[in-house]
Formats: C-alpha cells, sequence, structure tokens
C-alpha cells in the first residue's frame, strides 16, 4: 500500500536523448537521474525492458525475461576494449536522428556488437557465473534468438514444424550448429546486466527508486510461447486457440485484438504459478517496484477465436483471481505493485482490487464527465493510490486540453476553479500533485508542457509508436527547479 506523499516521472528509456539513435543505459541515463533527484521526484517510472518485437512495441516482445539489446552501453565496449572508439563514432553516425529508428539500429547495431563480443572470453568467470545464475530463462531465449536469427527473423508461427513444436532431435541439431550465436546472445546479456545494473545500483546511491512495467501477456513470437507452450491455450498443433484483446467500446467499435496467447491458467494453478513466481523474482531483481499491466485480466479476460480480424465476437473467461495474487504476495510481500485498473472495468475488477490491498491507478484526463462520483476526479482519490495526468497510452496533456470541445473545457473550469483555458494544463498537473494520491505520476512532457509530437503510443495504432526522445536541453536547470518548486507546493518533495 502506499501513504507517503511522494512524486515520480513517467519517461521510457528509449526516450532518453543520447548519440546511439536510442535511449539507453548509458550517461544521459545516469545524468536524468540526477536530473530527477535533483527534482525532489522519488521515482521513475519506465516501460518494459524487454527486447522489442511486433511493431517495435515493448509489449510485444521476444522475451519476458531478456532485456533490449537496442539499451546497451556501448561506451562500456569501448572501457573493455571490445569496441574501438572510431567503431563507436562510425556506428553513432549511422543512426543519428531526432526519433528512435529501429530498422535502422538493428541494421548496424548487430553487426557491430558481434564483432566486438568475439572478443570476450567465452570462459570468462563472471560470464559463466551469470550464465549460470540465470540459466532458468537465459538458456532457452539464447537458443530461440539465435533460431529465429538464422531463420531471417522469420516469426514463430513460419518456423519449421520440428523447431516450432521444439522436436528434441532437432533442437539438438540446431544446438550443435548454432553454438558460437547462442554464446553471443549470453554474453550479449551478461553486459546489459553490467550495464543496467550500474544504472540501477546509481539510482539506489541517488535515493531514487526505479519503477518497471509488466505486460500480463507475452508476445505469440515470444521464447516464452515457444519454450513454455503448455502454459497457454494452445491447439493439438500449438497454435493458440483464442487471442488476447479487449471488447468494442465508445472509442473503438471494432474492440481491439492484441493477438496474443493467453493463460491455461489451470496448468499455471496446478504448478502453484512457478512461471509467474520466477518472471517476478527476475523483476524484483530489475526494479523496485513494478505496475501490473492489463489488472482487469486477472479477474476476468476477454477471448477472440484466432481467425477473427476484429474483437467483436469475442468472450469474457474467469482469470485466477485472488488465489493467484495472494501467491504473489506471499513470496513478495515487500515488493509494491501498482494494479493497472483502467479500461473496461467490471465489478469483479474492483472486488478483486480492494482484496489484493494493491494501489490502483487513475487518469485525470478521464475524470470531466460530469459525474460527480466518477472515480478519476481528484476529490474523488483515496490515499492508496498512483494518480497520473496520463500514461504512455494518451495525449500529452497540453493536447488533451487543446482538443476539447467548450462544454468539457466549462466542466474542468467550473471543478478546478479556473477561469482561463491557457491555465487548464498546469492546472491539471497540479491538481493531480495535490490530491489524497499517496502517489503521483507525471510524465515528463506534461511538466515541460509538450504537445503530442510527445507522444508515446496511440493504442490501436501499429506504426509511428514508441518513437519520441527528449533533448538534452529538456532537461535545464531551470525545469529542475520548476519541477522541485511544483512539488514542493503539493508537499511532495522527496
Amino acid at each position: 500500500m502506499i501513504y507517503e506523499r511522494e512524486a515520480g516521472i513517467l519517461l521510457p528509456v528509449f526516450s532518453l536523448y543520447g548519440k546511439d539513435g536510442i535511449g539507453g543505459f548509458g550517461e544521459p541515463s545516469h545524468k536524468f537521474i540526477e536530473f530527477l533527484r535533483g527534482a525532489g521526484v522519488k521515482y521513475w517510472q519506465i516501460l518494459p525492458l524487454n527486447p522489442t518485437g511486433e511493431g517495435d512495441s515493448p509489449y510485444q516482445s521476444f522475451s519476458a525475461f531478456a532485456l533490449n539489446p537496442y539499451f546497451l552501453d556501448l561506451e562500456l565496449l569501448v572501457s573493455m576494449n571490445l569496441l574501438l572508439k572510431r567503431e563507436l563514432k562510425e556506428y553513432r553516425k549511422k543512426v543519428k536522428g531526432r526519433e528512435v529508428q529501429y530498422h535502422k539500429i538493428y541494421t548496424h547495431l548487430f553487426p557491430l556488437l558481434k564483432k566486438a563480443l568475439e572478443k570476450l572470453d567465452r570462459d570468462d568467470e563472471k560470464l559463466q557465473n551469470f550464465i549460470k545464475t540465470e540459466d532458468y530463462w537465459l538458456t532457452d531465449y539464447s537458443l530461440f534468438m539465435a533460431i529465429k536469427e538464422d531463420l531471417d527473423m522469420k516469426p514463430l508461427w513460419q518456423w519449421p514444424h520440428e523447431l516450432f513444436i521444439r522436436e528434441e532431435k532437432a533442437i539438438k541439431k540446431k544446438e550443435r550448429e548454432l553454438s558460437d550465436t547462442i554464446m553471443f546472445y549470453k554474453k550479449l546479456q551478461y553486459l546489459l546486466h553490467i550495464s543496467y545494473k550500474s544504472l540501477k545500483d546509481k539510482s539506489e546511491r541517488e535515493g531514487l527508486k526505479i519503477m518497471g512495467d509488466m505486460p500480463i501477456y507475452v508476445s505469440r513470437d515470444s521464447c516464452d510461447f515457444w519454450a513454455s507452450r503448455d502454459l497457454f491455450q494452445a491447439d493439438a498443433r500449438g497454435m493458440p486457440e483464442r487471442v488476447a484483446g479487449c471488447p468494442p467500446d465508445g472509442f473503438c467499435p471494432q474492440g481491439q485484438r492484441w493477438g496474443n496467447p493467453l493463460y491455461n491458467w489451470k496448468v499455471h494453478e496446478d504448478r502453484g504459478y512457478s512461471w509467474w513466481l520466477k518472471r517476478l523474482f527476475r523483476y524484483e531483481k530489475l526494479y523496485h517496484g513494478i505496475r501490473l499491466d492489463h489488472f482487469r485480466g486477472l479477474a476476468s479476460f476477454y477471448t477472440i477465436p484466432k481467425e477473427d480480424e476484429d474483437a467483436t465476437k469475442g468472450r469474457w473467461e474467469k482469470g485466477p483471481g485472488i488465489k493467484f495474487l495472494n501467491r504473489i504476495k506471499e513470496e513478495f510481500p515487500d515488493f509494491l505493485i501498482i494494479a493497472e485498473n483502467l479500461g473496461h472495468l467490471t465489478d469483479d475488477v474492483d472486488v478483486l482490487l480492494e482484496e489484493s490491498g494493491f494501489p490502483g491507478m487513475a487518469v485525470i484526463q478521464f475524470a470531466f464527465d460530469g459525474r460527480k462520483d466518477n472515480p478519476y476526479l481528484p476529490r474523488n482519490y483515496r490515499e492508496n493510490l498512483v494518480a497520473y495526468t496520463g500514461t504512455h497510452d494518451n495525449e500529452t496533456i497540453k493536447s488533451f486540453v487543446e482538443g476539447l470541445d467548450k462544454a468539457y473545457i466549462d466542466r474542468i473550469k467550473e471543478e478546478l476553479s479556473i477561469h482561463k483555458r491557457s491555465r487548464l494544463p498546469y492546472g491539471l498537473v497540479k491538481e493531480v500533485l495535490k490530491s489524497r494520491a499517496g502517489l503521483s505520476i507525471i510524465p515528463l512532457q506534461d511538466f515541460l508542457l509538450l504537445g503530442n509530437e510527445g507522444r508515446i503510443n496511440v493504442p490501436g495504432s501499429s506504426f509511428g509508436n514508441w518513437k519520441y526522445r527528449i533533448k538534452k536541453k529538456n532537461l535545464s536547470r531551470r525545469n529542475m527547479r520548476k519541477i522541485r518548486n511544483m512539488l514542493k507546493e503539493a508537499h511532495r518533495l522527496s
């Protein structure tokens, strides 16, 4: 539960400035931690750090356990004499850009890494200790990626059948043929571990907590689905029987078809939820807490026939409920878990949240529909809650206000006693900060009053997302002081 008045800033790692074409675990992230602490912020909320897959989305990852190779601190390779300064400089010229250009990074980064990591002795004692400690996920992941690379990165469902179903003879053959590539992916995760540990250690020295993000579902093109098929709803051929999504609503008449495999919760229960416990064990080492994505899917989840192109013919199925959450709390009693209880909510979700004791979320952009009992209205917040101006799926607060009609604006003005429209964006930020919620988290773009050039994701859109990056000048001392003053005024200074 959350009771202290604290504040956080939401910014994905990939959105940091830097010379490597994408934000990562290097110097800019260390500088960002210093900026946050100078501003009096206690939490840095990020998005999943896993390798991005379909649509470059961090929520469609090749692995629920591995770290994203794009985030590797390349200066670390220079310091280890694995990479020449000249080689790094040439790479940076090729990936230079205002936004993240994933294809360009992939094209140029992996040949660079292959050459560099050949110099890392596979018998290095620290490397071997890492491989042994992380074997519970690393072995399957490295094999999966090696096979995927050998097949020109084809998605899992286009693999030869004997590899798709993990036929023992075929797998043993690939382990022999691809041993060097398998070791490359193990070395890469080892260096990512060193790189990220340095960042986390920095956060702890500064008194900052990193809030991670755990997607509830895994990708259909993932090591998780490939290596643990029996944990999912799959047919005799190993293909998903039904897929995940959400039902039609006023914003999306066709609903959303995400396409993720669905869990066989009976099998998970019979095994004591061991896969989930391993996953949380991994996350507890990486983060100081997590946002549990799509919490409502643990009460009941929406399922869609795999052949359907939209979500109009879906149905609800019962989720694992409080038995599952109690198992998590038993194993990780001190790990902060925030329940993402947004979207299509029903009574069973509210009951489950209350039973769990986890703090839920409230987004002020959903507050002003005219209902006095709207749970997203700041005056209805409670202490055990995390309040936001918006998440990675929302418009920035500035663009949100600019897009509202007069009637909506008038409701906000009346509620907040603000008379000038130009003052509404910061008025909404301050309202979230001064609310009763134990923790308030504001996207950095909202503190900076950026428009939708700073938007991270448009739900339902497959292209153009996950690209936004801040500029170095955004982290000025002037902006630091401005944020600090706002937190001080709201009694949230850490």
